[in-house]
């Protein structure tokens, strides 16, 4: 038994009834929440040890030492000295992280099914991830307004896809709450592409971009899933690049993670010509990618990642940022679960009609990236890697 089984027993029984016999016994009296969680740090190890169970890591002992301080000093009114940093300066930001943490992302019934050219009326249970796969390649494709550019995306990537004779296919596309009639466009290039499986998922309301990737990633049926923006900046063609470095990367569906870069075009016309608020948020969230841990990966915000299934089914299900930059949260699961990740350069022209307001979406960026990173860092938010069978 992991020693974190351990916690209810000690806290609710043993710890209550050793606490009065253990030499520092006194401390549990004291004022200072430090001093208190001090005393109950010695007392669990004891306990864990006494039980025959090695003493838990220092990080998770500080962990259980956090949670229990905002208990103590909210629960029973313990006060904190005037000079306990911990008491008085921890408890307000942590309370402030809870706080500004999104809350889980729940899934209604009705997104639990897809509309398609087979059936446009009468919604078809989608598949889970958690399912063995059934096709070779998924694209999702997250769409919020998007009447005017899907059109053309998905005449593109159906033309790439029909060139590969001996890879099957499945297109998600996931209506993030759309008030422009994106699912019937979506409906009516399902029936003009007939052949071709197009499902169509319609959210209740608008979640975010990473909450529409996430809900299409957790109901793919391929073996490989593609994250596609609907606008068509990124070439489909480049897909086969992603899908070459993939076999080496991860051969057998083992976990592993292409994501398309747009680094090589950081001085070309393309990027050069972009607005300069939109250069200046790119140059501003690198040097914050660095300082929150995924620095090594020098495109996060590129919408063209190619995942194996193995490795969507640890990450995605853990995913807890419906933003824009969900991408940034979901390399640091990799990088916990340790993953591994490849870039490889592709094209890519900016597209008109983009609804990311810069301003809104750097504030945003910075609040975001300081929540999932603290998150993480606390243990708040976690990945566990999958056991192998032999486990």
């Amino acid at each position: 038994m992991e020693w974190t089984r351990l916690q209810p027993v000690l806290t609710n029984h043993d710890f209550l009834y050793h606490a009065n016999t253990f030499p520092e016994a006194h401390l549990f009296s004291s004022s200072s929440p430090l001093r208190f969680l001090c005393a109950h740090d010695h007392l669990y190890c004891r306990l864990l040890i006494t039980y025959g169970h090695p003493a838990p890591p220092l990080w998770r002992l500080s962990i259980i030492r956090w949670n229990l301080a905002i208990f103590t000093g909210l629960l029973s009114g313990v006060r904190c000295d005037e000079d306990d940093t911990f008491g008085s300066g921890f408890i307000p930001l942590y309370l402030a992280l809870v706080f500004w943490s999104p809350a889980p992302i729940v899934t209604h019934e009705s997104e639990k099914k897809y509309r398609s050219h087979v059936s446009p009326k009468k919604p078809l249970p989608l598949t889970q991830l958690a399912d063995p796969g059934s096709v070779d390649l998924t694209i999702i494709v997250p769409a919020y307004n998007e009447i005017e550019r899907l059109p053309l995306m998905i005449a593109s990537t159906i033309a790439h896809l029909a060139s590969q004779k001996n890879r099957t296919y499945e297109i998600l596309i996931i209506d993030d709450g759309s008030t422009d009639g994106t699912s019937e466009t979506a409906l009516e290039l399902a029936a003009k592409y007939s052949k071709c499986d197009i499902r169509v998922v319609t959210l209740e309301k608008n979640i975010g971009k990473g909450g529409a990737v996430r809900h299409g990633m957790l109901h793919s049926s391929g073996e490989r899933l593609l994250m596609a923006d609907a606008d068509g900046a990124s070439r489909i063609e480049d897909l086969e690049a992603l899908w070459t470095s993939m076999d080496t990367l991860a051969p057998n569906n083992t976990p592993g993670i292409v994501v398309g870069s747009r680094a090589h075009l950081v001085k070309s016309e393309a990027v050069v010509k972009r607005s300069f608020l939109r250069n200046v948020l790119m140059h501003g969230l690198h040097t914050i990618l660095r300082i929150v841990g995924v620095g090594h990966i020098r495109d996060t915000q590129c919408g063209f990642k190619l995942f194996s299934r193995s490795a969507a089914q640890q990450i995605f299900p853990v995913q807890h940022l419906p933003t824009w930059i969900f991408d940034v949260e979901l390399l640091l699961l990799a990088k916990q679960l340790r993953i591994p990740v490849a870039e490889v350069p592709i094209e890519w022209h900016e597209v008109a009609g983009s609804k990311l307001n810069v301003m809104t979406a750097s504030l945003q960026m910075l609040r975001d990236l300081l929540i999932v990173r603290a998150n993480h860092l606390l243990g708040r938010w976690k990945a566990v890697p999958a056991k192998s069978k032999s486990d």
